[in-house]
């Protein structure tokens, strides 16, 4: 079976399962007096968030420091440009998804420029050129186009998710020039793709930090920052009143503002 097939039926096979059995899960489930209507499969999502931050303390974490500890800046930065390149595609996709046609023109210009000048999108050129990074994907898309985000989902090993995203994260991966043909060896496939987990896990051990140091319920801290910043990115920035914010505690408030703040540094909202 060719590369793209088996690689994009592994990861979306278990998806799949998942979307399968939410109606079950959805029937039983119910929200608890003082729970967050938007969680509706909270002891789910909390089962398997334990399993991710066992993973993640175990196993992930220590790797991602050692990347950082042990890889020379430089070599990190050409990595993260790399993949940031391949991920320019999927947005680009999704400009015009979204009738982003002047986004999409920018967004154009950033490929050929990184991919030409900046070496096969070693050496991000195209920053310095005006040429902004956005931030697109299909489950904005499918926002965009009044698909509803649905209950709050975490998946293992991916993290915080909504049905929407997790819907279009099937349109990610299978879209993703890695799985098009870029790469033909399976063993190297899967290679790029573990370095890029370990790549963007981090990229994000200041937040973890922030998460670790919040007082309240570190859950419903993930949970609350995830939700408020796809709404901000699916609203390019300008969400409506959420009626849901009333659910949000206000002590976790500061805590979420400043998590929000490092994942705009890594991954920056459309302007």
């Amino acid at each position: 079976m060719p590369i793209f097939h088996s690689t994009v039926l592994f990861l979306l096979r278990p998806l799949g399962v998942m979307l399968l059995i939410l109606p079950l899960l959805g029937g039983c489930a119910s929200v608890p007096d003082g729970g967050d209507p938007r969680d509706p499969l909270e002891p789910f999502n909390r089962a398997i968030y334990r399993f991710n931050d066992a993973a993640d303390r175990h196993v992930i974490k220590p790797v991602a420091e050692g990347y950082r500890d042990h890889v020379p800046q430089p070599i990190r930065t050409g990595v993260s440009n790399f993949f940031g390149n391949l991920q320019d595609v999927i947005i680009l996709l999704n400009d015009l998804l979204q009738l982003k046609f002047e986004q999409g023109a920018s967004d154009l210009a950033r490929i050929i420029v990184n991919t030409t000048l900046g070496v096969a999108g070693l050496f991000d050129v195209a920053t310095h050129l005006d040429l902004p990074k956005h931030d697109e994907d299909f489950g904005q898309t499918l926002g965009y186009w009044g698909v509803p985000p649905g209950p709050y989902l975490v998946l293992p090993f991916l993290g915080p998710s909504n049905v929407r995203d997790t819907m279009g994260l099937g349109g990610d991966v299978y879209a993703h020039p890695l799985f098009q043909g870029l790469v033909t060896d399976e063993a190297v496939s899967w290679g790029a793709v573990g370095l890029r987990y370990i790549d963007l896990r981090a990229q994000l051990l200041g937040a973890t930090r922030v998460i670790d140091e919040a007082a309240l319920d570190p859950y419903a801290f993930v949970r609350d920052a995830y939700l408020q910043r796809r709404r901000n990115l699916v609203y390019d920035g300008n969400p409506p009143p959420d009626p849901h914010d009333d659910f949000i505690p206000d002590d976790n408030a500061d805590a979420d503002l400043e998590l929000e703040l490092q994942l705009e540094q890594q991954h920056p909202a459309p302007r």
